[in-house]
């Protein structure tokens, strides 16, 4: 499934988590590096207007839906994709680690969220071995000085999976120059991922997400937040659904 935005394509190219795994575990496997992001609609409106977060998506090499109307789109696109959102990928992403012997790294949100997260995540699945833990300051930039000691950092602990909690843009952008920096880690953006395992951050009841409500969930407990973000994300709508059904006409 695919998007035009701004001149460039975003692609979701992971069907489903069989697939996903699959990849996942020849690479981690051969020491192969990657960088994983999760397409939902925030990220396609920051795409629109931001260049380098679009190069840097462009980038990554597997994409896979996270949001409801991305799944939505490609099934009106006839190109179906599941669900896979960043936050309910961590522990399967950590149970792969820990199967082929993968060191892991969390990188993002704060000392606290990193440790509890880890606590929790090694107490989970037998054989994890978080190794490497690091809360960027505030104002941290990805393409900065302090980005490049991270990628050695990385590359010195030997990581082969890295998650990353610094939200998007950052964390994509993030990724891409450490497909370059430490080509053997594998670099996973999950957003609030971590903070979700680590209690910092409730989610929304299981009911809720099966409802496909969520967003709704979301922008109640945080309306001055998330309430523009929505806002705009639904104002593309229209103009995704017409790329979706291009698509299904063969005309994209």
């Amino acid at each position: 499934m695919q998007f035009s935005v701004g001149g460039r394509e975003l692609r979701v190219n992971i069907r489903d988590f069989e697939q996903l795994a699959a990849e996942l575990r020849r690479r981690m496997a051969a020491r192969e590096g990657f960088a994983l992001a999760t397409l939902n609609l925030d990220h396609l409106v920051k795409a629109r207007e931001n260049a380098d977060f679009a190069r840097a998506y462009g980038e990554q090499d597997l994409v896979v839906a996270d949001g409801n109307p991305v799944v939505a789109l490609s099934r009106l696109a006839r190109r179906p994709v599941a669900l896979l959102p960043g936050a309910d990928l961590v522990r399967p992403l950590c149970a792969l680690a820990a199967e082929t012997g993968v060191r892991v790294a969390l990188v993002g949100s704060d000392a606290a969220t990193l440790k509890a997260a880890t606590r929790k995540l090694e107490r989970e699945i037998p054989g994890l071995k978080i190794v490497l833990r690091h809360a960027p300051p505030m104002g941290f930039d990805p393409a900065g000085d302090a980005a490049k000691e991270i990628f050695t950092k990385l590359e010195d602990a030997e990581i082969g999976l890295c998650f990353l909690a610094l939200g998007a843009p950052k964390q994509e952008c993030f990724a891409a120059l450490g497909r370059q920096a430490a080509p053997r880690v594998g670099f996973a953006s999950v957003g609030a991922g971590l903070d979700f395992i680590a209690g910092r951050q409730r989610r929304a009841p299981r009911w809720i997400r099966r409802l496909a409500l969520e967003w709704l969930w979301r922008a109640l407990t945080d309306f001055r937040r998330l309430g523009p973000r929505y806002a705009r994300c639904f104002a593309i709508l229209p103009g995704l659904v017409w790329q979706a059904l291009r698509l299904r006409r063969g005309r994209g």
